[in-house]
């Protein structure tokens, strides 16, 4: 008989929060700049980084995006894609997030702070030039050489 330290039933032993968790990030973009805040009151407080949350049960990653921009800025965002993946584990946090980009256009609008709890303001930033620090996804995002602008659509 074969031995394993993995329960059949891992929601009872607690491995079920253990599991990695889907984040969506939405690299919005306006006359090659990309939309970026400033978080607080969360892993990552005082990093940049852009818009987005958890992807929820049976929700798109596209309609994810368009959630979280609009409760998070207001914006409207167009033409949604994904743009790219990273694998962002948090160890002081026991946290590991599969972080899911997606890249959409924003032609008009100025971004609000609608959840002053969890980010410090929005602001329009050159790819080429972003402010630091980073939170972890879009740092590794950036490991991989990633260009929003460069991607096809």
């Amino acid at each position: 008989m074969m031995t394993s330290s993995f329960s059949e039933n891992s929601s009872s032993t607690g491995n079920e929060a253990r599991r990695p968790v889907v984040g969506i990030g939405v690299l919005v973009l306006r006359d090659h700049r990309i939309l970026l805040g400033k978080r607080r009151n969360a892993h990552g407080a005082g990093e940049w980084s852009p818009p987005g949350g958890h992807l929820e049960f049976g929700e798109t990653p596209e309609h994810c995006a368009l959630r979280e921009v609009r409760e998070e800025t207001g914006l409207t965002i167009e033409h949604a894609r994904l743009g790219g993946v990273t694998n962002d584990i948090f160890p002081s946090e026991q946290k590991h997030y599969v972080t899911l980009f997606i890249i959409a256009d924003c032609p008009a609008g100025t971004p609000e702070l609608l959840e002053p709890a969890k980010c410090e303001g929005w602001v329009w930033c050159d790819w080429a030039a972003l402010p630091e620090p980073l939170f972890l996804p879009l740092q590794n995002l950036l490991q991989q050489r990633f260009n929003p602008f460069t991607t096809s659509s």
